[in-house]
C-alpha cells in the first residue's frame, strides 16, 4: 500500500484521515489486532459488507441535511470509488459501497473538501443526529430544531467521552409533538417546546428497536436549550462507564437502565454534573446559517396531464410556515438512486430553489424552499428524473434496510420483498396512495434497521427449515406498532411466521379485514381493539411450510436457491499479543490527553486520562483471563485482584484514583495531576506485565 498524504486544510480532520491510512497499513502487516482495527475503522465510517474484500463507506449528514455542492462531491466520489448508486438510510446518511478499504482515506480526504465527514457514522459513537426533515419549514413548529441539532453534532464529534463506549448511541429533535423524529425510539430524543418564553425540549431517554424494543422514558418534560449539551454528557459519561462491553447484545443503553432503574441513572447522571466544566452551553440559533432560496423568473410549463399532476401534488407538495413557498417530497424507491440523476437534482435545486435538500427517516428527499409558482415547473424537471412518483410519505411508501444485497447480517432479502409488496399496493389498493395512516417497514434481520418493529404492518427477514431439514427465507409478521405523538408509541407484536414468498398474500389478508371492518379507523386502533389472536387465526394457515414449492426456496428479487449466510467474515486477521496493543491504546490516550492540555481543552485532556487508566487496568484483567464487561467492573475488579492484594501497589485503591474524574472539575491543575498519576501507573502495570511473562 502506498502512503497517503491529504491536502485538507482543517489540522484534526487531516490527522484523522492520515491515521487511518496507517492504520491500515499496520493491520495489513499484522501489527494491529483485527477487533481493534475493526473498531478504528468503524468510526470512521468504513463497514464490511457481505461480499469479501470490499466495504460499505457511510457518509454522516447530520439531521439529513446536504448542500448542492455536497451532493454533487457525494457523486464524484461515488462514481470514482465504489459503482455510482447512492443509498438513504433510515438514519439520514447517505451509503456507498463495493470500495477498496485502501482507498477509503483517500475517499475521506475527497468529502471533506465539501465538509462531509465520514467521522462516528458506523462504530461506538454518538452515531447521525437525525431530525425532522421538516425542520425550519414546518407551519406547526414552535421553533427551527436544526441549529440545536447541529450543535448536538458538533459538540460530539470527536469527543473523547464518546469513542470507545460499550455500543452505538442514537439522538433525535422532533420539531413538533407529531414527533417524526420519533423520540421513542432512541437513547436520547428531544421534542421541541416552549414553556413561559423559553425554549426547549421534553427529553426522552433508553429507547431502542433491535431484537429487544423498549420504549423511552420521559427524563424530563421540559428542559432549557442551554440545558441539553450538559445532559447529553452526563448521560453519555455514565453510559460509557457502567454499560455492558462484553455482550453486544446487551450493551445499548435501554439495558443499563432496564438493570438499574430510571431513578438510579437520573441520579447518576445528576451526580455527574460536578465533573462537567460548562453546566450551560447557550446555543446560539440566530448564527445557524439558514439556506436562502434564489431569485429567478417563472419558466413557462405546460402540464400535459392534469390528473396525474393533481395526484402528485396531493400527495407530494407539503406547505412552508414561509408565506409563498412549499416543500416537494420525492419518493426514492427503497432509498436507492444514482449519481447521473443526483447531479442534475443538485443542479435543480440550487438554481431554483435554496441549493439545499433533507434526507428523510423513510428514505426519501425533500426540497425546502420552492416557490409556489414553481411547482409545475419542478414537476416537469422531476419528472424527467423519474422523480415524480406519488405516494410520499404515504403507505405505499415502503422502508426497507438494504438486506441481504449487501449487509452481513442480513438473513432474507428486505428490497426484494419491499419492491413486490410496492407493486401489490399500487395494483390492487390505489387507495394507499393517499392514505398516510399506514406505515409499512422491513428489515432483513432482527437488528431493526428497517425500523420493522415500530410499524404498523412490518416484516423482518428470518428462514424457516422444514421437516425435511431444507431451509427457505421466510418473514416475520409484525403488527400494530406505530407513532402516537409527543414521545408515545407502540412496538409491533410478533404474530406469525410464514415464508416470505406469502408475503404478498399476507398484506392482501391484512388490508381486506382492515377495509372490510374499519374503514374509519386508524390501523392502530384496529389492531389494538382486535388483538394479535385475532390476527393470528388470519394468518397462521400461511405458515404452514409442509406445502412448499420450489419457488418457495428462492428469495424475492433473487434466481437462485436460498442459502442462510449470516455474519460472512471481514477478513482473516491475524493473532497478536491483545495486551501489548492496549498498552500501546494506554499510551495514545496519554499522548491525546497532552494534546489536548496543550490546547487548554481541559476537559478532553481528563478524559483522555481517564480512559487511559481503565485501558491499563483492563490489559491486566484480559491477561488474567477475567471479565471486562464494564469500565465500573474494570475498576471493581482491578483492586480487588491487583491492589487488594499487593500485586500492584498504590496510595490507595485504585476506584479512589479513578473516580477522582467525578470529584474535581476538569481544572488544568487537576488534568495536569491526573495525566501524571495516568503515565505512572501505566508505568506500574507494564513493569508487573513484563515480570509475569518472563517467569513463564
Amino acid at each position: 500500500m502506498q502512503s497517503f498524504r491529504t491536502e485538507i486544510e482543517n489540522p484534526i480532520v487531516e490527522k484523522d484521515i492520515i491515521e487511518l491510512a496507517n492504520k491500515i497499513e499496520l493491520f495489513h502487516k499484522g501489527k494491529i489486532d483485527e477487533e481493534k482495527f475493526r473498531s478504528l475503522r468503524l468510526a470512521r465510517g468504513v463497514y464490511g459488507q457481505r461480499q469479501e474484500g470490499v466495504q460499505m463507506i457511510r457518509i454522516k449528514l447530520p439531521y439529513g441535511k446536504v448542500k448542492s455542492n455536497q451532493l454533487k462531491r457525494i457523486c464524484e466520489v461515488s462514481d470514482e470509488y465504489s459503482r455510482g448508486r447512492l443509498h438513504i438510510t433510515t438514519r439520514q446518511d447517505i451509503q456507498i459501497h463495493y470500495v477498496d478499504l485502501n482507498r477509503t482515506p483517500e475517499l475521506w480526504a475527497e468529502l471533506e473538501k465539501d465538509d462531509v465527514t465520514l467521522r462516528e457514522a458506523c462504530g461506538n459513537t454518538v452515531r447521525n443526529v437525525t431530525a425532522s426533515e421538516t425542520a425550519g419549514i414546518d407551519i406547526n413548529e414552535p421553533f427551527d430544531v436544526s441549529p440545536y441539532a447541529h450543535a448536538v453534532f458538533q459538540n460530539f464529534l470527536r469527543n473523547p467521552i464518546c469513542q470507545e463506549m460499550g455500543r452505538k448511541f442514537k439522538v433525535s429533535f422532533s420539531g413538533t409533538d407529531e414527533d417524526t423524529g420519533l423520540s421513542y425510539m432512541h437513547d436520547l430524543g428531544f421534542i421541541a417546546k416552549i414553556e413561559d418564553g423559553v425554549r426547549g425540549f421534553k427529553v426522552m431517554l433508553g429507547g431502542g428497536l433491535g431484537s429487544q424494543p423498549r420504549h423511552a422514558d420521559e427524563l424530563y418534560s421540559f428542559l432549557p436549550a442551554d440545558k441539553i449539551i450538559p445532559l447529553m454528557e452526563g448521560v453519555l459519561r455514565i453510559f460509557d462507564r457502567h454499560g455492558e462491553r462484553k455482550s453486544r447484545a446487551k450493551a445499548r443503553m435501554k439495558f443499563l437502565i432496564k438493570d438499574i432503574g430510571l431513578e438510579a441513572f437520573k441520579d447518576l447522571v445528576e451526580a455527574e454534573q460536578k465533573a462537567i466544566v460548562n453546566k450551560s452551553v447557550p446555543i446560539d440559533a440566530d448564527s445557524y446559517e439558514v439556506s436562502v432560496p434564489v431569485e429567478v423568473q417563472t419558466p413557462v410549463v405546460e402540464i400535459k396531464d392534469q390528473k396525474a399532476y393533481n395526484l402528485w401534488k396531493s400527495t407530494n407538495v407539503i406547505p412552508q410556515k414561509q408565506q409563498g413557498y412549499v416543500a416537494i417530497g420525492i419518493k426514492v424507491l427503497l432509498g436507492d438512486f444514482y449519481t447521473d440523476k443526483a447531479r442534475l437534482l443538485a443542479d435543480l435545486v440550487e438554481q431554483y430553489a435554496a441549493g439545499e435538500l433533507r434526507l428523510s427517516l423513510r428514505q426519501n428527499i425533500l426540497i425546502p424552499f420552492v416557490r409556489e409558482d414553481l411547482v409545475p415547473f419542478f414537476y416537469q424537471e422531476l419528472g424527467k428524473l423519474g422523480f415524480t412518483e406519488a405516494g410520499y410519505n404515504k403507505a405505499v411508501d415502503i422502508t426497507a434496510c438494504p438486506g441481504t444485497d449487501t449487509c452481513n447480517l442480513g438473513i432474507a432479502s428486505s428490497t426484494g420483498i419491499a419492491d413486490e409488496l410496492e407493486r401489490v399496493l399500487k395494483a390492487e389498493y390505489p387507495q394507499y396512495l393517499e392514505k398516510e395512516d399506514l406505515v409499512i417497514k422491513i428489515s432483513g434481520c432482527m437488528n431493526a434497521c428497517g425500523q420493522h418493529n415500530m410499524a404498523n404492518i412490518g416484516f423482518q427477514g428470518m428462514s424457516i427449515r422444514t421437516k425435511d431439514k431444507l431451509v427457505a427465507p421466510a418473514l416475520q409478521v409484525l403488527l400494530g406498532g406505530g407513532n402516537l405523538g409527543d414521545g408515545n408509541g407502540r412496538f409491533a407484536d410478533k404474530v406469525v411466521k410464514i415464508p416470505s414468498r406469502r408475503g404478498p398474500e399476507a398484506l392482501r389478508r391484512i388490508l381486506n379485514d382492515f377495509e372490510t371492518n374499519s374503514p374509519n379507523q386508524q390501523f392502530v386502533d384496529y389492531y389494538s381493539e382486535k388483538g394479535e389472536k385475532y390476527f393470528y387465526e388470519l394468518l397462521t394457515d400461511l405458515s404452514d411450510v409442509e406445502n412448499l414449492k420450489a419457488e418457495d426456496f428462492v428469495d424475492w428479487g433473487n434466481e437462485e436457491k436460498y442459502v442462510k449466510a449470516i455474519g460472512v467474515g471481514e477478513c482473516a486477521g491475524v493473532v497478536i499479543d491483545l495486551v501489548a496493543t492496549l498498552f500501546l491504546e494506554s499510551e495514545e490516550k496519554i499522548q491525546n490527553a497532552k494534546a489536548s492540555f496543550d490546547n487548554e481543552v481541559y476537559s478532553d485532556a481528563v478524559y483522555h486520562t481517564y480512559s487511559s487508566l481503565v485501558n491499563s487496568a483492563k490489559a491486566l484483567l484480559i491477561a488474567e483471563n477475567k471479565k471486562t464487561n464494564t469500565h465500573a467492573g474494570i475498576i471493581r475488579q482491578f483492586d480487588e485482584l491487583f491492589v487488594e492484594t499487593n500485586k500492584v501497589q498504590l496510595d490507595g485503591s485504585f476506584a479512589d484514583l479513578v473516580y477522582q474524574i467525578q470529584k474535581n472539575a476538569p481544572t488544568k491543575d487537576f488534568a495536569l495531576d491526573y495525566i501524571k498519576i495516568a503515565e505512572e501507573f501505566l508505568l506500574k502495570v507494564q513493569k508487573y506485565r513484563m515480570a509475569e511473562v518472563e517467569s513463564v
